[in-house]
Formats: structure tokens, C-alpha cells, sequence
């Protein structure tokens, strides 16, 4: 009795110098969104819904290809965020004048309708969900950090120190978050919370301009970005250690992360975007046109790519190769892959030397704490089993 899994060869390289590989860049594409001066964007997990703002909200449901204006109030909105499946959202506004604070907003359905949370108007500078979007986490730039366990019906204040917060990041269960403080010309530290937000431990890591930070699924890989510098820093251990890891000059702003970590995407003020497929290892530089880019969002199997700036919304994709994990569980196997930004359908065949490929009885579940896709494969009673992904 045998049980195999056929796995695509995937080659990965580390190094602590910048490599810059034009012919492994991604192809971006301008979208039909209004050329405005977008700010923030986030993507549910396969990349097909994609919420973005400029001052006003405006949602996509078929991956950037067009754009509609939310049913938002008007304010002066700067900050969302998103659940896995794209129907929670949450909106931060900032007044354009001193002291330059404002209301968060709440949908439940995708942005259809929205409703005002009861949290205190602050300086918001960023806000991260769970996968179900029922855990919330929001920061204040000079001020504290804000937590909602009730898809943003209520909020408290954690216990974090007042900072210069510039960004922060959860896990997909919500229940592990990382922060970092400082901007352009502010001078922070990095903090991390594994019981979310009940207490919070400050980081060995030096003083530095941090302005953004990204994590896997179930946060055990890191990537800290500084505002500028040749260095960038990044954790296989949930931020226990840190690696310096070289990376491309200018000036950042923005990275973002695959639900396993090892798929990067990093933009800046300097007009460039850079991708990488290592844990930044090495970086491809990407053409796209020299914009200030402000924010970029990426789908879980890091495939499918959206990148917002002064000027418009751009969008990147590639063909995603998911990759089969194997687990044994009792008497039985467990397949599992990270949500593909395109369908995959499971498929069985009991002898590699025919075409009898079908498609597998079981239906996947959604494993929320690491967006995978599971199912549970009863053994074969004689002989052997293969299994593959196929795009339909």
C-alpha cells in the first residue's frame, strides 16, 4: 500500500547579496482605476477581490480589471484592510489638517454597506486583519494600538507603548502581531505580540526608520523593512532571530508577503518595485513605470500582485505552481496547499503509465490558521495512489 504525491521541482536560492534578474521580473499592468493618489490596498487571499483607496473607496471584484466606488461616506479615507474571502473590510480616514486624526469604518459585506466602529478618531497609520476578518488590529501613529475580536463592532486598547506606529501585520488566526515604529525621519522599534496584543515584547533588533512589515500565514517568517539603508531584516522564528539581508537601494515604503513568506514584494518612493522568491535572498527589479509607490498587496500563493501609487493601480500576475504538502495522520494522508490565486482542482490516478487522471471525492477545506487548502485521503485498500493539481 503506497500513497505518493507528484511534486513540482522548485529551485531556491540565498545569498546575502542584492541580485537584480531582469528575465524572473513580473509584467504590471495599469488598471482601469482613476489616476489618483492611492494610498492603501489590500487583497483577499486568491486576488480576485481587491479594495483600494485615494480619499475615496473604490473595490474590484475581478482582480483590478475595473473598479467601482464604494458606498463609503466621504472622508478623507487612507487605510483598509481585508479578510481572506474579501467581504470584511475595514477603512481608516486621517482630516488632511493637524492633528490629523479620524473615525475606522466597518463592512461585513464587501464594501456594499458600511458602519461606523466605535473606536476614538486617531492618526491611523495602518491596520491588519485575521483570515476571517473577525480579529482586527489597528495603530496610531504617536499613539497606541487598537484591537477589535468582533469584526470591528468593538474595540480596545491594547497594552502596547506609545509609539511613532507605522505599520503592523497578523497572522492569519489573529493571534500573533508585529509592529514597527518610525517613518522618514523617526527613529523605532519593532515589537511582538503572541497573544494578541495582551502583552507585547520589544525587539533586539537597533533603532531604526522602520516604515513596513509583512509576515507569513502563521507568522513565523518575517520581513522588517527600514525607510532606506542597504539592509532589511528578516525571521524564520517568529522574531526570536533576525537575519540582515541585503537589499536594492532607494527609499521604501511598502512590503508585503505570500501566506508561506517565501514570495516578497517590495515598493518605495523611489519609482522601482522588486519582487522576491527567496525570503529576500535576492531581488528582481520590475519594469513598471516610476511612480511614488504607497502600498502593495499580494494574494497568498504570492501569484497575483497589486501596487498603488501617486498616479494609479497596477497589477501582476503569474502562472501559480502549487506545491502538494503531505502529512500522515493516523492511517490516513493529508494534502494540503496554499490557496492558488487560480483554480486547482485535486486529481487521483492509480498508475502513472495511463491518462486516468479524475478528479478526488474529498472536498477541500479552507484551514484558516495557515490558508491552506486540506483534505484527507483515505488509503488504498491494494497497490498505489498518485496525486496531482490540476488547472481546469
Amino acid at each position: 500500500m503506497n500513497l505518493k504525491c507528484l511534486l513540482p521541482a522548485v529551485a531556491v536560492s540565498y545569498g546575502l547579496s542584492t541580485v537584480v534578474n531582469s528575465a524572473l521580473a513580473q509584467n504590471w499592468t495599469q488598471t482601469s482605476a482613476p489616476r489618483m493618489n492611492w494610498t492603501s490596498v489590500a487583497s483577499s487571499a486568491d486576488g480576485s477581490k481587491l479594495v483600494a483607496v485615494a480619499g475615496p473607496i473604490y473595490t474590484s471584484i475581478d482582480s483590478g480589471v475595473t473598479w467601482n466606488l464604494s458606498s463609503a461616506p466621504s472622508n478623507h479615507w487612507v487605510l483598509v484592510g481585508s479578510s481572506t474571502d474579501g467581504t470584511k473590510l475595514v477603512a481608516a480616514a486621517n482630516a488632511v489638517n493637524s492633528p490629523y486624526t479620524g473615525p475606522i469604518y466597518c463592512s461585513t459585506d464587501s464594501g456594499a454597506t458600511w458602519s461606523l466602529s466605535s473606536v476614538p478618531s486617531n492618526h491611523w497609520s495602518s491596520v491588519a486583519s485575521s483570515a476571517d476578518g473577525t480579529k482586527w488590529v489597528a495603530v496610531v501613529f504617536g499613539g497606541s494600538i487598537y484591537s477589535s475580536t468582533d469584526s470591528g463592532a468593538t474595540w480596545a486598547q491594547s497594552s502596547a507603548p506609545t509609539q511613532y506606529w507605522s505599520c503592523v501585520a497578523s497572522s492569519a488566526d489573529g493571534g500573533k502581531w508585529v509592529a514597527v515604529s518610525g517613518a522618514a525621519n523617526v527613529w523605532g522599534s519593532i515589537y511582538i505580540s503572541i497573544d494578541a496584543g495582551e502583552t507585547w515584547m520589544s525587539n533586539s533588533l537597533p533603532s531604526e526608520r522602520w516604515v513596513s512589515v509583512a509576515c507569513s500565514a502563521d507568522a513565523s517568517k518575517l520581513v522588517a523593512m527600514p525607510f532606506e539603508g542597504p539592509t532589511l531584516f528578516t525571521s524564520a522564528n517568529s522574531g526570536a532571530i533576525w537575519a540582515a539581508r541585503s537589499r536594492p537601494p532607494g527609499h521604501w515604503y511598502s512590503v508585503a508577503s505570500s501566506a508561506e513568506g517565501t514570495k516578497l514584494v517590495a515598493v518605495g518612493l523611489s519609482g522601482w518595485i522588486y519582487t522576491s522568491a527567496d525570503s529576500a535572498g535576492t531581488w528582481t527589479l520590475n519594469t513598471v513605470p516610476t511612480l511614488t509607490w504607497h502600498a502593495v498587496a499580494s494574494s497568498a500563493d504570492g501569484s497575483k500582485l497589486v501596487a498603488v501609487g501617486n498616479g494609479g493601480i497596477y497589477t501582476a500576475q503569474s502562472t501559480p505552481a502549487p506545491v502538494l504538502n503531505l502529512t500522515p495522520s493516523s492511517n490516513n494522508l493529508v494534502l494540503s496547499w496554499t490557496v492558488p490565486s487560480t483554480n486547482f482542482v485535486l486529481q487521483e490516478n492509480s498508475d502513472l503509465a495511463t491518462m486516468n487522471w479524475v478528479d478526488a471525492k474529498s472536498i477541500p477545506t479552507l484551514i484558516l490558521t495557515n490558508l491552506q487548502n486540506q483534505v484527507t485521503v483515505l488509503p488504498p485498500s491494494t497497490g498505489q495512489t498518485f496525486y496531482r493539481l490540476k488547472n481546469p
